[in-house]
C-alpha cells in the first residue's frame, strides 16, 4: 500500500479515483477544481454534485468519473487557512481521511491526491503537506485492504523546510557520483565492481568436488529471506510494521517471506532496510545477501546512502527519502 509522490496533471493519473478540492457547494471553481470538472464533463459532474451539496469542510462525497481516466471523483472541502488557530489542521487531515474512507468502502485500489487547501485558499504547502502525510499513514496503518495513494505536487514549495538537506544531498552525489567507469560490471542489472580474480588452479585448489575448506564455508553468507528475519526479530518489529514502514504493500511483503527463491528489486529491499532501521553495514548486508550492491554509479543509491549515513536510525522516515527521490527525479520506494 504505497505513498508515492508525483508530479503531474490529476485528470491524467490512471487510477481508480482522483480527489477535487472543492468548495462546500460543489460548484466548478478554477484551479484543480475546474480541471477536473473539465476532464468529467462540466454538465455531467455538476448535475450530479447539485444531488449532494453542500457539504461541511472537511466532509467528502463521491460520484462518478463520468469522462475522466478516473472510476470516480471524491470530492472535498479544504479549509480556509486563518492562520492555523481554527480548526484548519483537523478539517484538513478530515479531508483525507473521510476520502480514503469512501474509496476504501467503493473498492477503491488507487487514488490520486492534489495538496488540498495549498491554493487560494491559502493553507501554507510545507504545512498542509505534514497534516496529508499524517492522515494518510493513519488510514494505511489500520487498513487491511490494498490501496495506492498519489499525492500530486506541482511544485517544490511544500518541501521548504528540507531545503538544506536538498543542498547537502547534491554536494554529497557531487563529490561521489562516478560518471564514468568501464571496468564496471552488471550483476542483477546494477552496477558492481567485481576484483581481478587469480584463476590459475593450484595444488591446494584442485580437491574433489564436493569438498569445500572450513574456512570457506565459514564465510558463506545467509541467504536474503534468512537475513531479513534475522533482522526483523533483532528489530523486534512485527510483520505489518515492517511493510507497512517500507511503504510496500502486504502482497508482496507476503511474497518475499513466503518464497525463498523471490529476490525482490533492489529498490524494495532499500525500502526495507529503511523500514528496519538498519545501518549502512546492516543495509550492504541485506543487498549483498540478495545480490546486490550500493553503487556510486547511481545516483539513486548515493541518495540513499546519504540518507542513512547522515541519519539517526530512530528518525528514519520512507517519505523523507522519497522526498529527497522525488526531488532529483529519481524512482521512489515502495514501487515493485
Amino acid at each position: 500500500m504505497p505513498l508515492l509522490i508525483s508530479r503531474n496533471d490529476i485528470t491524467a493519473m490512471q487510477v481508480d479515483a482522483i480527489v477535487n478540492a472543492a468548495n462546500t457547494d460543489l460548484l466548478m471553481g478554477g484551479g484543480v477544481c475546474g480541471a477536473i470538472f473539465c476532464a468529467a464533463g462540466p454538465e455531467k459532474l455538476q448535475a450530479a454534485c447539485n444531488k449532494l451539496s453542500p457539504i461541511k469542510t472537511g466532509e467528502a462525497v463521491i460520484t462518478d468519473g463520468f469522462d475522466s481516466k478516473a472510476k470516480f471523483i471524491i470530492h472535498t472541502a479544504g479549509p480556509i487557512y486563518r492562520g492555523g488557530n481554527h480548526g484548519e489542521e483537523q478539517q484538513l487531515f478530515n479531508c483525507y481521511a473521510n476520502s480514503l474512507k469512501l474509496a476504501a468502502e467503493n473498492n477503491v485500489r488507487s487514488i490520486a491526491f492534489p495538496l488540498i487547501s495549498s491554493g487560494i485558499y491559502g493553507y501554507p504547502p510545507n504545512l498542509a503537506l505534514k497534516v496529508a502525510l499524517k492522515s494518510i499513514h493513519n488510514f494505511l496503518g489500520n487498513y487491511d485492504g490494498e490501496i495506492t495513494v498519489y499525492m500530486i505536487v506541482y511544485n517544490d514549495s511544500a518541501f521548504e523546510a528540507a531545503e538544506q538537506l536538498f543542498v547537502d544531498v547534491k554536494s554529497y552525489i557531487d563529490k561521489n557520483l562516478i560518471k564514468d567507469d568501464t571496468n564496471r560490471r552488471r550483476l542483477r542489472n546494477e552496477n558492481i565492481r567485481f576484483p581481478e580474480v587469480d584463476c590459475a588452479i593450484t595444488a591446494e585448489a584442485a580437491m574433489p568436488i564436493g569438498i569445500l575448506p572450513d574456512d570457506i564455508l565459514s564465510n558463506i553468507e545467509d541467504n536474503f529471506c534468512t537475513n531479513l528475519f534475522k533482522f526483523i526479530k533483532q528489530k523486534k518489529m512485527s510483520n505489518a510494521e515492517v511493510y507497512k514502514n517500507a511503504n510496500i504493500d502486504r502482497r508482496l511483503f507476503s511474497k518475499i517471506i513466503s518464497n525463498s527463491n523471490y529476490t525482490p528489486r533492489k529498490n524494495t529491499i532499500f525500502a526495507l532496510a529503511v523500514s528496519l532501521k538498519l545501518n549502512l553495514q546492516e543495509t550492504q548486508t541485506l543487498l549483498r545477501s540478495a545480490g546486490y550492491a550500493i553503487s556510486h554509479s547511481v545516483k539513486s543509491d548515493l541518495i540513499i546512502e546519504y540518507y542513512i549515513t547522515h541519519k539517526n536510525p530512530q528518525s528514519y522516515n520512507i517519505d523523507d527519502l522519497n522526498f529527497l527521490l522525488f526531488k532529483y527525479r529519481e524512482e521512489q520506494l515502495g514501487q515493485e
